[in-house]
């Protein structure tokens, strides 16, 4: 695994290689409820994280955590996250449309409710979101989904850490 390091890009910060580490954790932060959880995975596993969100976040004085902002733009941090993911990468969202272009790339994608994404299982996700927005603007699906509970971060936890096992199992062979 080869270590990262930073350097800015206009406003936007990227990264290159210079180390230990190939696989990063990229996370679409804009309303993620699992930053903790993620961090303390990544920190178990040695691996980068990279938090992109479309408004400022909170600085993190750990080297290996990362904050992009990448202004308000309608899908400007699914853009860079897209752009950005690469195999071996584990994408945090449960934007099911930038799942399937990151599992695209070569990426692992793990929803926040523990759902993990990969190309054996993303164009059924892809198909039953579609389905879901069409009976939602239908009016056949109507209410709100169930909040976050702490059984959800617990299954988010478990997936988060076999799409680690699984990425770097991936990077072995």
């Amino acid at each position: 695994m080869r270590a990262r390091a930073f350097v800015a890009s206009s406003s936007i910060e990227r990264d290159t290689d210079i180390g230990t580490q190939d696989a990063r954790i990229l996370v679409d932060a804009d309303a993620c409820p699992v930053r903790d959880e993620i961090v303390t995975v990544a920190r178990r596993h040695d691996l980068g994280v990279i938090f992109v969100a479309n408004r400022g976040l909170r600085p993190s004085r750990d080297p290996a955590i990362r904050n992009v902002t990448v202004g308000g733009g309608f899908d400007a941090a699914d853009d860079w996250i897209a752009g950005e993911a690469r195999p071996g990468d584990i994408v945090v969202t449960a934007d099911i449309p930038l799942v399937s272009r990151c599992v695209a790339a070569g990426a692992l994608a793990v929803s926040p409710l523990g759902r993990i994404y990969a190309p054996e299982n993303v164009g059924v996700a892809r198909a039953m979101r579609d389905l879901n927005q069409a009976l939602r603007e239908s009016g056949a699906i109507t209410g709100q989904n169930a909040p976050f509970a702490r059984a959800d971060r617990s299954r988010f936890l478990q997936a988060l850490e076999q799409a680690v096992r699984r990425a770097k199992a991936a990077d072995r062979s």
